[in-house]
This record gives structure tokens, sequence and C-alpha cells, in this order.
């Protein structure tokens, strides 16, 4: 007999938890279970993918951070129907209403998902601190806990999340879909203006603190001094304007603004990466696993990376690890990878590329999470 399954996630936007969901859902065991999705909010792109797939997709309809009276009734309503066996959560808002109705549903076995690591306090509101204490607090009531990084887990433990609940599944990588593809990249940069010959160096992700923007763009400053073929893109947009408009400052006051491509968000990454010499993530804090990285990887791009979260532990010895909050150091590994010759390049490329097929599949992620379902559900 099948069993039922509900993901519960806060959104269903262009972000690297929402896509590592959907990666998975599209290829859950049916035959062993019957999964339906719950999101809060109703502007969710990402559920096209789903609906394809003919897996039931429910928006809840939450209309911004005070509507709980209602948004709670929705979401009981919604799983007294469904009747699931397991309730599987993605992210910390998600993770504290699951325990929260746990009282309605007593039967349900709850799993949690940890899709970060350490984020500083200080760039919080209260009602998010507060909410990360909760977090915390509840963290006991989960009957599992799946972190998609070691350094993520590593950091929960030390908030006082009980280590003996928790388990490890890193992201799992679409290398059918994320692979080399040179055309397709070729079309990008020439809608972007880049020519053949030039290098593109990009930083996909969204326009907020974590992903330490202003890191790379100094760097970026740093390399348009040395070299004259030199270009960058930062793909991805953010919630707040007045920091978006704060970056695009710091491009003005560099002095490289006529150097860097803001397209926003982009719906076919596959394309954005191979459009890419070189990806970078210049994350300060925060990282579990970096999709964007090993999905850059796949596609046979190089990658130099900040030493936060999994990122040096999946990149390895195929790309550059520098430390965070040092442009001098991230310029200089770009400028490491700018100067290889053509053999150590496709050599790295490859490496990259195999890394990812071998140890972050796709196979790896969906066999690893149903066997951690079925587990729970066993105990």
């Amino acid at each position: 007999m099948k069993k039922k399954i509900v993901f519960l996630i806060r959104d269903l936007g262009y972000g690297g938890a929402q896509r590592q969901l959907v990666t998975l859902i599209k290829d859950f065991d049916k035959e062993k279970f019957d999964v339906t999705v719950l999101h809060f909010y109703s502007d969710s792109p990402l559920d096209k993918e789903l609906k394809e797939r003919n897996i039931p997709v429910i928006s809840l309809e939450k209309q911004g951070r005070w509507d709980l009276i209602g948004f709670f009734w929705r979401l009981i309503r919604y799983l007294q129907q469904i009747k699931p066996d397991l309730l599987h959560t993605y992210m910390a808002g998600s993770n504290i209403v699951a325990i929260l109705v746990r009282p309605f549903f007593p039967a349900t076995r709850i799993i949690w998902g940890i899709r970060m690591s350490h984020k500083p306090a200080d760039l919080t509101d209260w009602v998010v601190n507060m909410l990360g204490k909760l977090h915390n607090l509840l963290s006991h009531a989960a009957d599992l806990i799946i972190v998609n990084s070691h350094a993520g887990k590593e950091d929960y433990v030390k908030s006082g999340f009980p280590v003996e609940k928790m388990v490890v599944v890193s992201n799992g990588i679409d290398t059918e879909r994320f692979q080399p593809d040179r055309e397709a990249g070729v079309k990008v940069r020439l809608e972007w203006g880049i020519l053949e010959n030039q290098i593109l160096i990009g930083l996909v992700g969204r326009m907020y603190p974590q992903k330490d923007h202003p890191n790379f763009l100094k760097a970026a400053a740093l390399l348009s001094q040395e070299y004259q073929d030199v270009y960058f893109v930062c793909v991805g947009t953010g919630p707040d304007q007045n920091y978006i408009q704060e970056i695009y400052q710091i491009a003005e006051e560099l002095g490289i603004s006529k150097r860097v491509i803001w397209p926003g968000v982009l719906g076919d990454m596959r394309a954005v990466q191979n459009a890419l010499d070189i990806a970078v993530s210049a994350s300060a804090f925060g990282e579990g696993f970096g999709n964007t990285i090993g999905e850059a990887m796949a596609c046979g791009v190089l990658c130099v990376v900040t030493d936060v979260g999994d990122s040096a532990w999946i990149v390895g010895d195929t790309g550059v690890v520098v430390p965070p909050h040092n442009s001098e150091a991230l310029a200089a590994g770009i400028k490491k990878l700018i100067e290889l010759n053509y053999d150590e390049k496709t050599a790295l490329q490859e490496k990259a590329r195999r890394k990812i097929v071998e140890c972050f599949s796709v196979d790896n992620l969906v066999a690893t999470t149903i066997s951690h379902c079925l587990q729970t559900l066993n105990n």
C-alpha cells in the first residue's frame, strides 16, 4: 500500500531549495508514495514543472507575514483531506509550522529539511531571530532532520539541534540537463554583447548579503585593471530594492559599471552556466550546498569559491577555494584559472563534470531521501 507524503515549502520560486525540491519530487518513487506539494505563497513559477508530471500542487494563499489564522486554518484543512503518513518540510518557516500543527495529526511523521549553514543574527530582524530560537527549541520534536551540507549539520548541532536525529543528504544535480553546451552558451553571450574571445566571469545567486556581491565586484575591479578583455555578469535579483541599488552604486564607484551585466532572473540556467568561462561563489556566510556551483561544474565550467558551507568540499581540486571577505584572494583565484593553458583548462573542466556525475547525482539524492523516508515511517 502506497504511503502519502506531503512536502511543505514557503514557495516554489527560483531559489536553490525550491529547485532541489522540484528535482527530488519529479523522480520520486510513485509506486511507493502518493506525493502532494503545499506551498505558502501563490507566486510560485516552478509549480509548472510539477503539474506537468501530474503531481498535485496546492497554494495556501498566504497573504504576507502576519496572515496566520487563515493560513493555519487552510493548512490544517488540506492536511485533513490528504491524511499524510509523512510531512516533509523545507526550511525553517515550514519546519516550525509542521510542529505547530502536529497536535492535529499525531500519527503523521515529520521530517525537517535544513538548507543553510550559519546565518549571523545581526543581518535579520527581530521576528526572524525569534523564529530562529523557536526553530532550535522545536527541533527535538521532529522525527528526522535532513541537512543538505556537512557544514550546516555542524552549525545546527552547535545551536542545540539533536545530532542523533540529523543526517546529511547532499543536493543532486541533473547532469542530463546541466551538461556542456557551448552553442547554448554562445547564444546567451551574444545577447549580452560578449564575444567569443572575451572572458566572462559570473556570479549566479540572489542579491542578498549572504552572496557578498560587493566582494565579487571588488575582485572584478582588481581584475579589470589587469585584463582588458574580461567582463562580469551577476544573474539574479533580490527582495530588497535598496540593497540592490547599493550594489549597483558599488559598481559605479569602482568604475566597472560598463563591464558588469545585470540580466536579473533567468529561467534557462543551463544556457547561463554554459555562457560562463569561470563561475564564482563569493558567499560570506549561510551556504549549505551551493546548487549553482554544482550546476556550473556539471556544465564543465571552472569555479572559484569562498570557503563557506560545503563549497570547498564540492569543488575540491577541480577549481580554486579562497577565504571569504577577501577580494584580493578572490581576484587571485580567478586569475589563476584565467592563466591556465588549454590542456590544463580542459583537464580540469572534465574533472569537474566527472565529480558531479559520480558524487552528486539526482539518482543518489532521490534514493537516499526515499530510504530515510521509509526508515522514518517504519520506526
